[in-house]
């Protein structure tokens, strides 16, 4: 080990120097209106260079002249950083780090090593009950590839290796840095806003992004959005980082900024982090009985969920947050909700999950598990406020919930969670094609409302080989929780238990702003067979948000209440019902 940390200590003397390298441009201006530009208030294109760019040129070239390609991560603990060496020395870690055809070295680097929780341990790793590891993530910028390492630290040993084609991990604080260099330095924006921003001015600079006519499109490159207010509208610029350059601006419209964020941290990152990140809770509730962990990035996990001791699902979660808020630039988000600590989320969890009962016309029917995740800025534009709803009814029904309370970056947004749901035992799936039920029998996908629903309002079937099983009903605007309904992507794929196919924590898995299919789970599409076996329903609804006086949906704002800002939700909320089928 101390070879390889040897071998790299060139490249940690570069890092260290990008990452200490701090180049404003000293020159202040009064803001004005949007749209009218300073004269000579913006940089000059002829002379406009960044040094930090050398540096990142210099360290690039640097890494891909070592022994092996990989850029790694400096400042770590040892742990850390002796997880990160036991990975990037394994061959297996190693296996996309030159071009097979010339031997040409790509460029790689290790966007981040987190302690591995209980929601990553697969059969793979169940070393990590008892031992101490890590997951390392690397990305690879000429391939748009995300490698991930299950790293035993006590045993030296790599145990896995996950390959994610077309994804990218959460990045860096130095390349975030180095996005908001180049957004608040470039002329364009300058030109856009009127004035050259200050660096402090940048919001969501570290939330993956894409933008169409540009290499940005359907994220092929690492894009981010550094994001500027100004009145009622918002700058995006777009910054591709795999080219160091900004590739575009977009404006947004977000109405009356006004008030004060709305803090209410009653628990702090550390106590939520420890009591549920790092471990697992038990639940009983009637009937029900589940396990929950809150997860890196993919939310709260509900896992082994039995109705009285019957198992009803092995997981369930809440894997992305696609925004959108153009149809045709296809620019916004890919955000992650999680823990607050060692998380690739970006927004997080300040409190843990509370439960609630359910009452209709005065009797308990059954109870509810939610968990929420806030912005610090909230309600403020460019914070958002998600929440994750499980209602579990005595009858043996379950609702799977996504809810969203804005404000967001813009007043026309699209907002697509991935819900990702693994079935407990074999199953078969079948749809409601508007005359009968019809098997899937391979992998697919559907748009729901592409078919009339039943009379009952369901749409899919999941049958077990008991004839047991559970009727699927979308939401219509028909659970009395103000939703428009979901307008869902549906896909069922078979679960792999020996391949990691979203087991674990998923970084985010599609580009934020496609507008088809085309939301992630489409990639684990392989026409394999998916009759009586064991299934995953991934549910993607697409709900479209309203600032309009009297209609706001997916919407929030700050308003003056007894001398204080409070904030005002217009909350929307999205999933489907699963109801019991009766055995004959």
């Amino acid at each position: 080990m101390m070879q390889g940390v040897f071998r790299f200590f060139i490249i940690t003397i570069i890092t260290l120097s990008l990452t200490s390298c701090n180049t404003t441009i000293n020159q202040s201006v009064t803001p004005t209106a949007i749209g009218v530009v300073i004269p000579n208030a913006t940089p000059d294109p002829e002379n406009y260079s960044l040094p930090i760019l050398e540096v990142q040129a210099t360290l690039v070239q640097t890494v891909l002249e070592q022994p092996i390609p990989i850029q790694l991560m400096v400042g770590l603990d040892f742990l850390r950083a002796s997880a990160q060496d036991i990975a990037v020395l394994d061959p297996r870690f190693q296996t996309d780090l030159w071009d097979i055809s010339t031997g040409a070295p790509l460029r790689n680097e290790i966007f981040g090593v987190y302690p591995l929780r209980e929601s990553d341990i697969t059969e793979a790793t169940s070393r990590c009950l008892e031992a101490l590891c890590y997951r390392v993530e690397m990305y690879n910028y000429a391939k748009n590839l995300t490698t991930i390492g299950m790293v035993s630290v006590d045993d030296g040993i790599l145990l896995s290796v996950t390959k994610m084609p077309n994804t990218q991990p959460d990045i860096p604080p130095y390349l975030t840095d180095l996005a908001v260099q180049i957004a608040s330095q470039s002329p364009e924006v300058a030109q856009a806003l009127g004035y050259v921003p200050n660096s402090e001015e940048a919001v969501m600079a570290n939330t993956k992004t894409a933008l169409n006519q540009t290499r940005c499109q359907r994220s092929r490159h690492l894009c981010v959005a550094p994001t500027f207010i100004v009145g009622e509208r918002a700058l995006w610029a777009i910054v591709d980082l795999t080219d160091a350059v900004l590739v575009g601006v977009r404006w947004t419209n977000i109405g009356t900024p006004g008030g004060q964020p709305v803090t209410e941290r009653s628990l702090e990152d550390e106590v939520v982090t420890e009591l549920f990140c790092n471990k697992t809770t038990q639940l009983e509730r009637g009937d029900w009985r589940m396990d929950f962990i809150l997860t890196s990035s993919d939310g709260l996990r509900l896992s082994n969920v039995q109705f009285k001791g019957n198992p009803v699902l092995d997981s369930v979660k809440l894997v992305d947050w696609h925004v959108s808020y153009s149809a045709t630039d296809a620019f916004g988000y890919s955000d992650a909700i999680g823990c607050p600590i060692f998380s690739q989320a970006a927004v997080v969890a300040f409190q843990g999950p509370k439960t609630e009962e359910l009452i209709e016309n005065g009797q308990v029917i059954g109870f509810k598990l939610e968990q929420e995740f806030w912005g610090e800025q909230w309600p403020l534009p460019c914070s958002y406020y998600y929440e994750q709803i499980f209602e579990f009814y005595n009858d043996g029904s379950f609702r799977v919930v996504a809810g969203n309370v804005g404000r967001g970056c813009g007043d026309n947004g699209t907002y697509r969670p991935v819900l990702r749901i693994a079935f407990a035992g074999e199953n078969t799936f079948a749809a409601w094609n508007g005359n009968d039920w019809e098997d899937w029998l391979e992998e697919q996908w559907q748009l729901q409302t592409d078919f009339e629903p039943t009379n009952e309002g369901y749409q899919y079937k999941i049958m077990g080989q008991n004839n047991g099983g559970y009727f699927i009903e979308p939401a219509r605007g028909q659970f009395g929780d103000g939703g428009r309904g979901d307008n869902a992507f549906v896909y069922v794929t078979r679960h792999h238990n020996e391949v990691d196919e979203g087991d674990t924590d998923m970084i985010t898995i599609g580009p934020c702003c496609n507008v088809d299919y085309q939301q992630g789970p489409e990639r684990f599409l392989n026409s394999e067979s998916i009759k009586d076996t064991n299934l995953i329903l991934w549910y993607v609804p697409q709900i479209e948000n309203d600032a309009t006086p009297g209609r706001e949906y997916c919407w929030a704002e700050s308003a003056v209440r007894d001398g204080i800002y409070v904030g005002i939700e217009y909350p929307c909320f999205a999933g489907p019902k699963f109801i019991p089928i009766l055995s004959p």
